[in-house]
């Protein structure tokens, strides 16, 4: 789900809560070492976050945040802030080449630059997150 976060509204909040869970708390975050990527620069995108990253000429860039359900990819257009919301029943993660990771919802993608070694760690801990905590069945859902 693609979603305009800019403004602080209730509506909004309680769809991505509902759809990923809430923030972790202080000491979860802790305890996982951190939630938040570093700095990922855009490489490749699906036509409709493409559309809204053309409308300006800054260079392309979002960040990961993990959640419970699902991870949340942050990105700026023009002043807005855009949201793309997947849940990891749903998310499609695949390492391309050497120096580049795809996140799949539906028909979304964004495809970021992996270029540290900071990323390569947090895309594992994604992965690993998502093998401990993703339903195993749909009755889990």
């Amino acid at each position: 789900m693609l979603l305009n976060v800019s403004y602080n509204r209730s509506g909004i909040t309680e769809k991505v809560n509902k759809e990923v869970g809430k923030p972790f708390n202080l000491m979860e975050r802790v305890r996982l070492k951190g939630t938040g990527s570093p700095k990922l620069q855009i490489t490749s995108t699906s036509i409709e976050i493409h559309n809204l990253l053309i409308l300006d000429n800054n260079a392309n860039n979002c960040n990961v945040e993990l959640r419970n359900n699902g991870i949340i990819i942050r990105f700026r257009s023009l002043l807005e802030t855009y949201a793309l919301v997947i849940p990891y029943y749903k998310l499609s993660l695949y390492k391309g080449k050497a120096e580049e990771y795809s996140m799949y919802r539906d028909q979304y993608f964004i495809k970021v630059k992996a270029d540290s070694p900071g990323i390569h760690k947090f895309f594992k801990k994604i992965i690993d997150y998502k093998a401990d905590n993703a339903p195993t069945q749909i009755d889990d859902l």
